[in-house]
Order: structure tokens, then C-alpha cells, then sequence
């Protein structure tokens, strides 16, 4: 497969033009990561038209070799990133408005803008990496559905060990065991447990709670392959379903694959999230339903686009996206069903696999 780098840095350098910068001083690290491959925890990333220059600490300098290779002009600075940066922008010619990523420079970062970059105008920008990441290409899609076949791999190796009497925390400790025994390279967010009356959370951190007969447990977790995430939420019923049980699954299982199958890329993220949010207002659980329908996966496991009653913004093609509607009842129990989903140009496609149709664990 052909290394997709240089065609982001070529489709970046349109976006300077397009907002009027010379450069753009990237230091949100999961997109120098999409420019350049790079994986460590420290960096800073130049880009300009014709250039990528790249300052990163003495802890890198093989990594950065092995990672990076000639995509970008690397820099391995002893003291200070923002000292070598200085010094490596000081020789580049024709730079007079400098771009910044306003979404993540802290206001020191800023001062240090001023102080040590006061030849240049500084511009704040919005979003130019971050909209080349919303469209995946083939091989980001793979590496998603490789983190989702690890996250339910993982999945069907806890469910058996669940028990009644078991703490939220120990089946999280289950979980996150089958999910690093599976491939995960680390966990993109905490994993929530939440078993009764709390899995009416929404997100609930895992607690000492005891897991009783007759208890929801709603299980949201995610793996990572290769830098990507994957994000699912099953929620089961430990010993045997009330009716009442499962009528609100029942609900949320027919939103969440209505919304599957019908979400299409071209489609508003207000449109998409109407898809399920209908259906459960349709049965009366309409202010049950609290949260958006989605986001966007990559990366991160929150990122654009979003899918919610306030995005007017489109969905592109290529989009990984989570569908994931609920159901929550305060002091009763809650339900959430999580799949990730690629919007293709052929329609949605699920990479997620595991069963929606309710579970008793016995």
C-alpha cells in the first residue's frame, strides 16, 4: 500500500493557502502523528508549502528515525522543543503569517508564541488537520476493524467469566486482561462497567458495586491497533430479563440498527442522529435519551464528525462513526448499543461484530 503521508501533507499545504498562512505549527500530537507517523509524546511539527520540520527530544531520536523516515526534516533538540524551533525556523525563507492550532494551544504555549516567535504574525487556525482525518482511507478502515475485532475478541472471552457477586471493578480488570491477551495496544479511554441502577449512567467509571441477579450491565470499552481505536458498548441482562427489561432493549436494539443500516455519508450529522432519536421518541422514551447519537473514530476515539441534534455539518465519505443510542432511567437501569460504522460510497458497513440481540448471563 502506498504510504498516504505525502498526499495529507499536499492536501494540508492547500489548506494554508486557504487560510492565508505561509505555515502551520502543529502541536496536537495525534495530528502530527496523521501528517507524519510519529508516536512519541513529544513534538512539535512545522509545515509549510514545501517543507515538514519536525523537533522532538533525545528519548525519540531512533524512533523518529524508524517512524518518520524522510517524510519530514527532524530535529532532535537536548533542551527545550520550542528553542530548537526557533532556531530551525529562523533559516527557513518566505515565512512572514504563521498559522496555530487554536483548539490546542495552551496559554502558556501561547506566551511562548509571542515571546520567541515575535518576527511572525501568528493566526489562529481551526480544524485544518482535523478535517483531512474525518475521511479514512482503506488503509485507516483496516486498522479500525482490526481494533474492533480485537475489542469483541475480547468481549466473548469475559462474558463467561461475569458472575453475580463479581464487583464492576473486577469485570473491568476481566475485560481489560482479554483486551491487552487480544492485541490492544493500550485502552483509549477508561472502561466503563456499570451494572442496575447505574448503568443508568451514562458514563459511569467502574465502581465496587456488587453485580446482582436480575441487574443490567452495560459494558463500553475499545481497543487500539496501530495508533486507531475501535468503541463498543454491549449492555446484558446477569440471570434472567424482566419483560420490562426487555421492552427498553428491544427499543434501543431496533433505534441502533435503524440507524445503522440508514446513516449515509452526505447526510447531516443532525439528520443521522434523527435516525434513532425518532424511533425512541416514537415509543415514548424520547427525554430518556439524552446524549448525541455518535462521533467520529480514528486516532482518537472522539473526533469529528459528530452526530448529534446540533451538527449541520456533512458527513463525508470514508468516516468511521459510532451509533449509539440509549435509554437511561434514573434508579432503575439503563441500555446502550455502540457500533462503529464506515461510511463508504457504496453505503454504512459495520465493523463491529457481536451480537445485539439481548444476553442473559446466567
Amino acid at each position: 500500500m502506498a504510504d498516504p503521508r505525502p498526499a495529507r501533507l499536499s492536501a494540508l499545504a492547500e489548506g494554508l493557502s486557504a487560510a492565508h498562512v505561509d505555515g502551520l505549527l502543529v502541536t496536537s500530537l495525534p495530528n502530527i502523528r496523521y501528517l507524519t507517523g510519529f508516536s512519541g509524546s513529544s513534538a512539535l511539527l512545522f509545515v509549510t508549502q514545501r517543507d515538514a520540520l519536525l523537533v522532538t527530544d533525545f528519548r525519540y531520536q531512533t524512533q523518529v528515525v524508524d517512524e518518520v523516515g524522510s517524510i519530514a526534516r527532524v530535529t532532535i533538540e537536548p533542551q527545550s522543543l520550542w528553542t530548537g524551533l526557533w532556531q530551525q525556523l529562523a533559516h527557513l525563507p518566505g515565512i512572514s503569517v504563521v498559522g496555530f492550532e487554536s483548539g490546542h494551544v495552551l496559554h502558556r504555549d501561547f506566551q511562548r508564541l509571542l515571546e520567541g516567535g515575535g518576527r511572525w504574525t501568528w493566526r489562529p487556525t481551526l480544524d485544518l488537520v482535523e478535517t483531512l482525518r474525518e475521511r479514512k482511507d482503506a488503509g485507516e478502515v483496516a486498522m479500525i476493524r482490526d481494533a474492533a475485532l480485537v475489542a469483541t475478541t475480547a468481549l466473548a472471552r469475559t462474558i463467561p467469566q461475569v458472575a453475580v457477586g463479581q464487583t464492576e471493578l473486577e469485570v473491568a480488570g476481566l475485560l481489560e486482561h482479554a483486551l491487552r491477551d487480544s492485541g490492544s495496544e493500550a485502552f483509549p479511554f477508561e472502561t466503563i462497567v456499570a451494572s442496575g441502577p447505574r448503568s443508568a449512567l451514562p458514563h459511569a467509571r467502574a465502581s465496587g458495586r456488587r453485580i446482582e441477579s436480575g441487574d443490567f450491565l452495560l459494558l463500553d470499552f475499545g481497543a487500539q491497533v496501530g495508533g486507531y481505536c475501535s468503541d463498543i458498548t454491549r449492555t446484558f441482562v446477569v440471570g434472567r430479563a424482566s419483560a420490562e427489561q426487555r421492552g427498553i432493549y428491544e427499543t434501543v436494539r431496533h433505534a441502533q440498527e435503524l440507524a445503522s443500516r440508514q446513516v449515509r455519508a452526505g447526510m447531516t450529522g443532525r439528520d443521522a442522529d434523527a435516525l434513532a432519536r425518532g424511533y425512541i421518541e416514537q415509543r415514548g422514551h424520547g427525554e430518556l435519551f439524552g446524549h448525541s447519537l455518535g462521533h467520529g473514530l480514528g486516532l482518537e476515539v472522539h473526533e469529528a464528525p459528530r452526530l448529534s441534534r446540533m451538527a449541520d455539518g456533512t458527513l463525508p465519505v470514508g468516516a468511521v462513526v459510532t451509533i449509539e443510542p440509549g435509554i437511561y432511567r434514573p434508579g432503575w437501569g439503563g441500555v446502550r448499543i455502540e457500533d462503529d460504522v464506515h461510511l463508504g460510497a457504496d453505503g454504512p458497513m459495520v465493523l463491529t461484530e457481536f451480537t445485539r440481540e439481548l444476553v442473559e448471563l446466567a
